[in-house]
């Protein structure tokens, strides 16, 4: 499954953006055609996990996807733990700043951050350790890659175990919408920033009715720190209990040939 090229580039080539990541700070905004500014969380993003980060990551299971992980405060808050995770972005100044996370955490310690790694692609591309992760974390507004949530959800279920976790952060409000964006750094008119491309926004009654299509049921709503986050399960492969937990394995090595169970990365 890929999504359009330009959907995945745009952000990519959002200048804005990498730029707000490697100051640490914004303003930086979402802009609609028609003016309307989402503004986005660059300060959180490029902090420390808080703590309505670390109850969401109190409830992931074994290994985890952070999809669009950013910065890596997630990722990082994570292989502190010693979970087995792995962040995808397709922006370099996202992947950049939680390797460079991550090799702090690792020196600080004296020891491997977790198994903590990063790459640069997009949820659409080929991914390690597809169908065997515990854990897929879609947050900051993430439900809104690629534009259109059916396929979304239906490309994470793809990703999870049978009875795998997603965890997804939701709107506020009750909304259902797509609109082409772009990313700006200052309030100015639209082609001031980077390519447009196309961006959801969803509310949790919107998340759990699409959820259904891709095989996806609801098991949990909270609100916690003026956020809303949902946890959703892929059907088990057995009806009557849950799989044993797997791992999926992250390297950097070139792709060997895997056996069943360890799925190796293609750097």
């Amino acid at each position: 499954m890929n999504s359009p090229p330009a959907a995945r580039l745009a952000w990519a080539a959002a200048d804005p953006y990498a730029t707000a990541l490697r100051s640490g700070r914004g303003p930086l905004f979402l802009r609609r055609a028609d003016g309307w500014l989402l503004p986005l969380e660059v300060e959180r993003w490029c902090a420390r996990a808080d703590a309505v980060d670390r109850q969401v990551l109190d409830r992931c299971e074994g290994a985890v996807l952070d999809v669009g992980c950013g910065p890596g405060r997630l990722v990082a808050e994570l292989a502190a733990r010693g979970r087995t995770v792995l962040g995808v972005d397709v922006s370099d100044a996202a992947v950049e700043h939680t390797a460079r996370r991550l090799g702090a955490a690792s020196s600080r310690r004296g020891r491997d951050a977790g198994g903590g790694q990063a790459l640069r692609r997009s949820v659409f591309d080929p991914l390690p350790g597809e169908g065997r992760w515990d854990t897929v974390l879609l947050m900051d507004g993430n439900v809104g890659i690629g534009g259109d949530p059916a396929v979304l959800l239906e490309r994470v279920a793809g990703l999870l175990r049978p009875g795998g976790l997603l965890i997804a952060e939701t709107a506020g409000a009750d909304v259902d919408e797509r609109a082409r964006v772009q990313v700006v750094d200052v309030v100015g008119a639209f082609g001031a920033g980077g390519d447009p491309f196309l961006w959801a926004r969803l509310g949790t009654p919107a998340l759990v009715r699409y959820a259904r299509g891709a095989g996806l049921r609801a098991v949990g709503q909270w609100e916690a720190g003026g956020r809303c986050f949902a946890a959703l399960r892929t059907r088990s492969a057995s009806s009557s209990a849950e799989p044993p937990k797997s791992t999926a394995v992250i390297s950097s090595q070139r792709a060997r040939k895997p056996s069943g169970d360890s799925p190796v990365a293609d750097r």
